[in-house]
């Protein structure tokens, strides 16, 4: 994406970059300050001498003399790590921190925004829900004055491919393949299939937006694991789909937050949701909209953290 819209950047933002540093499971923490080939990194061209091969990222970022790191680590729902030490650590060392990994809203927001204030970096993170849609950057630019009162939707792809091909008739192994096809699943399909994914996000969603102090574990959790096929294909051939659904709503001085699978009416707009795409109602104190995103794939996750990329580094 950062190769793709590099023109765009250049002109309307007066932007430029360099790719500093990549770290995966299989090549470990590669650091070139001077800047490696994107291009020969995206077709698996890994530099045969790079200047630096790190042992942990806190010297890959000192090595790499980062300004901004995107971190889009696999998702730890129960402790938010190791990514909550890769922002940290990014935060500390002057970068910005970019991130599409949701634990670390849930485990340590309060943490990484006041490190973040305190550096007088940014820590964005639109890309953890719903890809590239704009709900955490709408919020505090778009709807001033408002209080969110609740919200709900569909925010899973995997599940959602997966209903959808057990309806049409595929077993849950034959779905899930069909979703991992796609690249939508999480490192471990339990994660969306026992709609811990699910509980991730409404957790994100109600600790940035409504300002709750929310615990994965108050988040009440059911998945689509129990669902027969069978009952899945009766209750669509009469007219209705089921759906994880996501929802949160004060009430009192808490928020309580569910996902739960949900018979739904075909009238329902939730009902009408196919493949990977996703929907979220947000009901204000003053009116509520919705947002649907139509089968997004992997360039919509990049997308998000390319826009996060242009609000950091923006003069």
């Amino acid at each position: 994406m950062l190769v793709a819209k590099e023109t765009e950047l250049r002109r309307r933002y007066d932007v430029r970059w360099r790719l500093a540093g990549v770290a995966t499971r299989r090549s470990g923490w590669v650091a070139d300050a001077d800047g490696l080939n994107p291009l020969a990194i995206l077709n698996s061209r890994w530099p045969a001498s790079p200047t630096h091969v790190c042992r942990d990222v806190c010297e890959w970022l000192e090595k790499t003399r980062a300004d901004v790191l995107f971190e889009a680590s696999s998702l730890n729902v129960h402790t938010g790590q190791p990514a909550i030490d890769h922002l940290k650590t990014a935060l500390e060392l002057g970068a910005h921190a970019i991130s599409a990994n949701k634990g670390p809203i849930v485990h340590a927001f309060r943490e990484l925004t006041a490190l973040a204030h305190e550096k007088k970096k940014k820590l964005l993170y639109e890309a953890t829900v719903m890809d590239g849609v704009p709900i955490f950057s709408l919020f505090p630019l778009g709807l001033p004055a408002t209080t969110l009162q609740g919200f709900s939707g569909v925010l899973n792809s995997t599940t959602n491919v997966v209903l959808t091909e057990i309806e049409k008739g595929r077993s849950l192994d034959e779905a899930v393949k069909r979703a991992k096809a796609l690249g939508v699943t999480e490192t471990d399909p339990a994660a969306d299939l026992d709609g811990w994914d699910s509980a991730v996000k409404v957790a994100a969603l109600a600790i940035a937006l409504m300002g709750a102090p929310v615990r994965l574990e108050q988040v009440q959790r059911t998945g689509i694991r129990d669902l027969s096929e069978e009952k899945i294909r009766s209750v669509r051939a009469a007219g209705m789909r089921y759906k994880l659904v996501c929802r949160a709503e004060r009430r009192g001085d808490g928020v309580v937050c569910t996902v739960q699978p949900e018979m739904l009416l075909a009238s329902d707009p939730l009902a009408s949701l196919e493949g990977t795409s996703s929907a979220i109602r947000f009901d204000l104190d003053v009116f509520s909209f919705s947002i649907v995103e139509h089968n997004p794939g992997i360039e919509a996750t990049a997308y998000g953290l390319l826009a996060d990329f242009i609000r950091a580094v923006q003069q």
